[in-house]
């Protein structure tokens, strides 16, 4: 049985010649780092958008408008006590207090086409009607169209 043994004279030294160093970039890396990234985005993006939890009626008729861009919506949320109270208003996610909602959606008119002049007034079902009357004069008085968002019955 004879044994190969290379002789060299440093011992277990390496010859005074370097291995070449490669140039390559590895993408397998990079490539699951993207695909992750990807998933995790996926994922967390439905979950980015806030909506404000209001019951809303239920009415028949109507139907969904298509569009590009997001409309102006002003939502209104019943806190406690009786009609004329105590009510929230939103005016796309951000709160807005009852005396500054005329000049806010003046200004926002200022800026809007003709064609985006239509507000979508989402009411909660327990919110009184004089106080949806109130806000759908405010919207008019501001130079906008106003549309009630309702969710359709069950069946139609």
């Amino acid at each position: 049985m004879a044994m190969n043994v290379a002789s060299s004279s440093g011992g277990g030294r390496r010859s005074g010649r370097r291995a070449a160093v490669m140039a390559e970039i590895n993408v397998t890396p990079m490539v699951d780092v993207m695909l992750v990234l990807l998933i995790i985005f996926m994922v967390a993006a439905p979950l980015m958008t806030s909506n404000i939890d209001i019951d809303l009626p239920v009415a028949s008729g109507g139907k969904s408008i298509a569009s590009n861009t997001p409309p102006l919506t002003l939502s209104v949320k019943r806190t406690n006590g009786s009609c004329n109270s105590n009510v929230e208003l939103y005016l796309g996610d951000a709160p807005v207090a009852a005396a500054d909602l005329l000049p806010k959606i003046k200004a926002i008119r200022e800026t809007r086409s003709e064609a985006e002049s239509v507000v979508y007034l989402r009411g909660d079902k327990d919110v009184c009607y004089t106080d949806m009357m109130k806000l759908l004069g405010q919207i008019r008085t501001a130079g906008f169209k106003a549309n009630i968002v309702i969710i359709p019955e069950q069946g139609s």
